[in-house]
């Protein structure tokens, strides 16, 4: 008897075998794939279930999941066995520098534990009067589209709009009109090359080849040298604007007591600038695009602006008091994340929900699975603030909503963006009627964020 019991306690019981996508079909469908990778992630998902391995070409095997379990092991629990792929290590920051975004290991700890104070509540209430001033700035021309029944893309116009708020919270009134443009022109254009790098990693010396490596990397350093010189200018004004720019500048190392390097300073500026402005944007043109369809729920986001803010204007304190808000913001992102998906790779051998993962398989997080998985969502479909209100929070998953992402590497930058979000929608919604214009497709494009492929037409009206 011990001797069996023995045995029992010994065993070892063999792993799940994972539910493959056959390589015939992945090739089949690859140039499909690199425009819009979503509706095959989905189709999978139904026929294999929420995690599954698909080969890319002659790449190693990818384990794509959207089971919160599993991610949350990725992201969380074993974070430190899962460190960011090369695409985001390697060729993004060959692009916008080494900041947070695309740092690592022991150096990315050591600079979000020097920038995530710049981040907390009383550092973002500084910023809620520039943020709120850009707004009325930029939203200014509502009014003439709205008496010219001008028709535009809320896209291009919450690109914009997200751009110049990133910008002036960075740099205050320091940056001009023309250098945003530039900066904004040159990070479109550079997520667009990056995308096609990683999709289409069979054209790699095509694109060297060809010299689009290089221009896209003096693009990149133009834009660099365009940050290097806004710090510059403000170093030697002496001038204080209680911005993110003075953050950085001011913040001190534990162990040294010294600041950041220059290279160290122009990375962190551009990467703020890449992922501050991008994901927000995005969020808006889908935010609009989902209330233009449920007017009830428009009435219902004025009617708690006119009973929190009466006649005033946004504060960071009764910005927090916008629950409802809250809510619409929150569906949409999850029915529309603007991070739809990331990766990981596995530094040495592990197990998640029963599936053995070997020592360098790339994981992939499909956070769009995920937001929309019927065994986590009722009527994942539709639009439903509600289940984002407060006292629903506990029915959740942990890992089922994760808009900025997840575990240590969470979005520094979140609390900033619903900020600007919440703004925005006061400002416009109060003000204005949102109406698209009939018999357009909308169509999904992932690209890093996931943006509407040729826009969303609207035109308004004044309430």
């Amino acid at each position: 008897m011990v001797i069996r019991l023995e045995f029992l306690i010994n065993k070892s019981f063999p792993m799940k075998a994972l539910p493959v996508v056959p390589r015939l079909r992945i090739l089949k469908r690859m140039f499909k794939m690199v425009q819009n990778p979503i509706p095959y992630f989905e189709e999978y998902n139904a026929e294999f279930g929420d995690t599954y391995m698909l080969y890319m070409g002659g790449m190693d095997r990818g384990i794509v999941s959207s089971n919160p379990d599993f991610i949350q092991h990725i992201l969380q629990k074993k974070n430190k066995n899962y460190p960011k792929s090369h695409i985001q290590t390697d060729l993004l920051a060959g692009y916008v520098g080494l900041g947070l975004l695309t740092s690592d290991g022991d150096y990315w700890l050591r600079q979000r534990r020097l920038i995530q104070p710049g981040f907390h509540r009383q550092k973002l209430a500084a910023l809620v009067e520039i943020m709120q001033a850009e707004i009325e700035k930029s939203c200014a021309h509502f009014e003439q589209k709205a008496q010219n029944k001008t028709v535009f893309d809320i896209n291009e116009v919450g690109m914009e709009l997200a751009f110049k708020v990133v910008a002036k919270s960075l740099f205050g009134s320091q940056i001009e009109e023309n250098t945003m443009n530039t900066l904004a022109d040159n990070i479109t254009t550079l997520q667009e090359f990056i995308i096609q790098q990683i999709r289409l990693p069979f054209k790699k010396p095509w694109f060297h080849l060809t010299g689009q490596v290089t221009k896209h990397k003096k693009m990149g350093q133009e834009s660099a040298d365009i940050i290097k010189s806004l710090i510059e200018k403000r170093r030697a004004s002496g001038q204080s604007n209680d911005d993110l720019l003075d953050m950085l500048l001011s913040v001190r190392y534990e162990d040294t007591n010294e600041g950041m390097t220059d290279q160290q300073l122009v990375d962190e500026a551009l990467i703020l600038f890449v992922a501050g402005h991008e994901t927000t944007a995005n969020a808006i043109a889908w935010i609009f695009y989902l209330l233009q369809q449920h007017p009830e729920v428009v009435e219902k986001l004025r009617k708690e602006f006119d009973g929190v803010l009466g006649d005033g204007k946004p504060t960071f304190e009764n910005l927090r008091q916008l629950e409802y808000t809250t809510q619409v913001i929150n569906e949409s992102m999850r029915l529309y994340p603007p991070a739809w998906i990331t990766d990981r790779v596995a530094l040495e051998d592990d197990e998640v929900n029963g599936y053995s993962i070997k020592k360098g398989d790339m994981v992939v997080a499909f956070f769009y699975g995920l937001h929309h998985s019927n065994d986590l969502w009722d009527e994942p479909k539709k639009f439903k603030p509600e289940r984002f209100a407060k006292a629903r929070k506990k029915e959740r998953h942990p890992y089922s909503f994760l808009p900025f992402g997840g575990g240590p590497r969470l979005c520094i930058g979140n609390n900033f963006a619903m900020m600007e979000m919440q703004m925005i929608l006061v400002h416009l919604i109060q003000k204005y009627d949102f109406e698209m214009v009939k018999n357009q497709k909308i169509e999904l494009q992932p690209m890093v964020t996931l943006r509407p492929k040729e826009g969303i037409k609207m035109s308004v009206r004044s309430v």
